[in-house]
């Protein structure tokens, strides 16, 4: 079975949000400290599409499987052609092919809007499925920062790695 892909919408927002909590809660692929409400991530989803991001949903056996989006890297300037990616899917569910439609999915949009490179910032070396995700998908290692961040009584690592969209570094962008 292959999930659907939808663009998210504000009916998504409490799935979103309990999925998300769980991982501020017990994870550390965010170095979130506290949840945010339903409302605080109303008003993300509302930046995301704002910025003429893609914000998508994945639907498995016709229920919630996960989502992701893109976000600007860095606020400057110069990086307005580079996304940094956020891809959840639901415990569980790992293994089915969510993640892997989810990040394409991205991929495609993002390339289509414009935008020339794509950077993953996975909490965690040990996050294996999370590297081997990116991995299958052309994104190569750039560096791991030690003791980045901290959560749960410990220092975390962050793994940084990076895939080019479309003509990638190849030809300078047409809004420059």
């Amino acid at each position: 079975m292959k999930p659907l892909l939808r663009a998210a919408t504000r009916a998504d927002l409490a799935a979103i949000q309990r999925l998300y909590a769980q991982q501020v809660r017990d994870g550390v692929a965010t170095y979130e400290y506290d949840i945010p409400d339903e409302a605080e991530m109303a008003s993300r989803m509302d930046a995301v599409l704002g910025g003429n991001f893609p914000y998508l949903v994945a639907e498995y056996d016709g229920a919630f499987a996960g989502y992701a989006y893109a976000s600007p890297y860095r606020s400057r300037a110069g990086y307005r052609w580079t996304v940094e990616d956020t891809v959840y899917v639901m415990p569980g569910l790992g293994r089915r092919g969510i993640g892997t439609a989810l990040l394409e999915r991205l991929m495609q949009e993002c390339a289509a809007r414009g935008f020339r490179q794509m950077v993953a910032v996975i909490g965690e070396p040990d996050n294996r499925d999370s590297v081997a995700l990116h991995q299958k998908l052309g994104f190569t290692t750039i560096g791991i920062f030690p003791g980045l961040g901290r959560k749960h009584g410990r220092w975390l690592d962050t793994v940084q790695m990076q895939c080019a969209l479309g003509r990638g570094t190849q030809q300078a962008p047409d809004d420059e």
